[in-house]
């Protein structure tokens, strides 16, 4: 690591610990620890949302999948993009109406059951230290790459301050975390953007002529089909992009940090102009480094091009850009997991210990101490699984989440809200037929069973050849739940769902937003 490098990175530690500090002075309670006491603004929102969506993977990888396989690593950023209608029109409004700390409150809302409390609060737990376990891997493994520290430290480093940001600061200190990477990530690509644009003497036409003869691909740089081949696999990973957003829990408790629903739809329009521009900033990335890094430097630094982005910016910019940009990817991935532990930590002690065990009698001081000693728990579970698992491909892990999220909690959220006749075990049987279903679909697919040695978990030829069944999964989760409905003897209060339908139209009766 050089100097330079170990002044921005340390300068980022010291950056996200003072904010941490300043944050912890204002989280006094259970509302400010789990959600920023209801005060952030549309805008700071926005761009907290957008930046759980600018993660490492988003930033690193599909830079380097663009500059790898030209257009067919583009496909992330449109289904990561598209995913924000889906928000937009069908759930963020309704979800901060009704909800209070966790997506569990949102159905809880119409359900009193502690069991469809208990369920959506496993499918949150479930898809959270999932999704951390494949940041984590991933995080050690791009530290080592970026700074040169090693694997077990780099993820040790990331696990001990993703727990100080959430102990000490709660969501308070997680969204200021998130914005102050987001806008690090969106200046340092826009300044990228900007001088990788400048050698294409800001033509477009010339950029594009340029990468046909940039890279092996020649033409076929700017067609689909270089990598993706199965086009109902194309379909089915999109399907987990678009509909996995609207589903994952880490994203969805971001809603509950504003005062009311319209700020909550607002926060979802500042969100796309913020992810928008940074997809489109990705293309002119992976451009430029195709042409300016080419493809054997990009390969040979990282066989998958997470190295792409940093390459370009040393490239282009000198020793200090490629410092900052590293920086920058490190903060990318602090901010990230410190989310997923905190979504994590929520849904064990005010869905499964407060509201189940408890059944709500605590104190807010008792409610925090909780919320606390399970992020601790969460973290230790998810950093030591990490170390194990530094040789072993968990990809599919991602995939796994993003599946789960569309399968089991997207298909319940929009019933919840729209459907008159559902039912309570429609509620639990739509969510376990969409766990289950993804759960044995991905450990029977290529992600885990790979002929070919090191690409899955285990060697042998997998009996469901398509790598993600999000095309399965999501019908089988609308099933279940509308199976579990009809069948079901049980009849639900038609009121339940007229207040429920009520209150998520006018946002009547809902918490308002504390001083901060």
């Amino acid at each position: 690591m050089s100097t330079l490098s170990l002044i921005l990175f340390l300068g980022i530690i010291l950056l996200t610990l003072t904010v941490t500090y300043y944050s912890s002075k204002k989280t006094k309670n259970a509302s400010d620890f789990y959600t920023a006491g209801g005060g952030l603004t549309a805008w700071q929102n926005g761009l907290a949302v957008a930046g759980d969506f600018m993660s490492a993977a988003s930033f690193l990888g599909i830079t380097g999948a663009i500059a790898l396989i030209g257009f067919d690593g583009f496909y992330m950023s449109i289904g990561n993009l598209v995913a924000f209608l889906v928000l937009l029109y069908f759930v963020s409004e309704p979800l901060r109406n009704l909800g209070k700390y966790t997506l569990a409150d949102m159905i809880s809302a119409r359900f009193k059951s502690k069991k469809v409390r208990g369920i959506a609060a496993a499918n949150t737990l479930i898809i959270s230290i999932f999704y951390m376990i494949a940041q984590l891997v991933g995080a050690g493994g791009l530290i080592k790459l970026l700074l040169g520290i090693d694997y077990g430290l780099s993820v040790l480093l990331v696990g001990i301050l993703m727990t100080i940001y959430v102990i000490f600061g709660g969501m308070r200190a997680t969204s200021w975390v998130q914005i102050t990477k987001a806008a690090l990530l969106l200046g340092g690509s826009t300044v990228l953007t900007f001088i990788v644009f400048s050698r294409y003497n800001f033509n477009i036409a010339e950029m594009f002529n340029h990468v046909k003869t940039a890279t092996p691909l020649g033409n076929d740089f700017l067609n689909p089909g270089n990598k993706y081949t199965n086009g109902l696999d194309m379909i089915s990973f999109n399907m987990s992009l678009v509909l996995g957003a609207a589903g994952l829990p880490h994203l969805l408790v971001r809603f509950f940090t504003v005062k009311d629903a319209a700020t909550a739809r607002k926060s979802v329009v500042y969100s796309t102009w913020f992810i928008g521009a940074f997809f489109i900033m990705t293309i002119f990335l992976g451009f430029g480094a195709a042409s300016f890094v080419g493809f054997d430097r990009i390969v040979e630094a990282n066989p998958a091009g997470n190295m792409a982005a940093p390459l370009l910016a040393l490239t282009v910019g000198g020793e200090f850009l490629f410092a900052f940009v590293s920086a920058v990817a490190f903060a990318t991935i602090l901010a990230v997991v410190s989310g997923l532990v905190l979504t994590s930590a929520s849904a064990f002690a005010h869905d499964i210990y407060g509201e189940i065990i408890k059944d709500g009698k605590m104190t807010e001081k008792q409610q925090v101490l909780v919320a606390r000693i399970a992020s601790v728990s969460v973290a230790a579970i998810s950093i030591v699984i990490a170390l194990f698992a530094q040789s072993l491909n968990v990809a599919f892990l991602s995939v796994l989440a993003l599946g789960i999220a569309a399968s089991a909690n997207l298909p319940v959220i929009l019933c919840t809200i729209y459907w008159k006749r559902f039912n309570t075990n429609g509620a639990i049987c739509g969510m376990l037929f969409g766990l289950i279903s993804s759960l044995v679909l991905v450990m029977l697919s290529p992600n885990v069973w790979n002929p070919q040695p090191g690409i899955g978990i285990f060697t042998g030829d997998p009996i469901f050849t398509m790598s993600n069944p999000t095309i399965f999964t999501v019908p089988l989760g609308f099933i279940g739940a509308y199976l579990g409905t009809v069948l079901s003897k049980a009849k639900e209060d038609e009121n339940k769902f007229a207040e429920v339908l009520f209150k998520s139209n006018t946002g009547y009766g809902i918490s308002t937003a504390k001083d901060h």
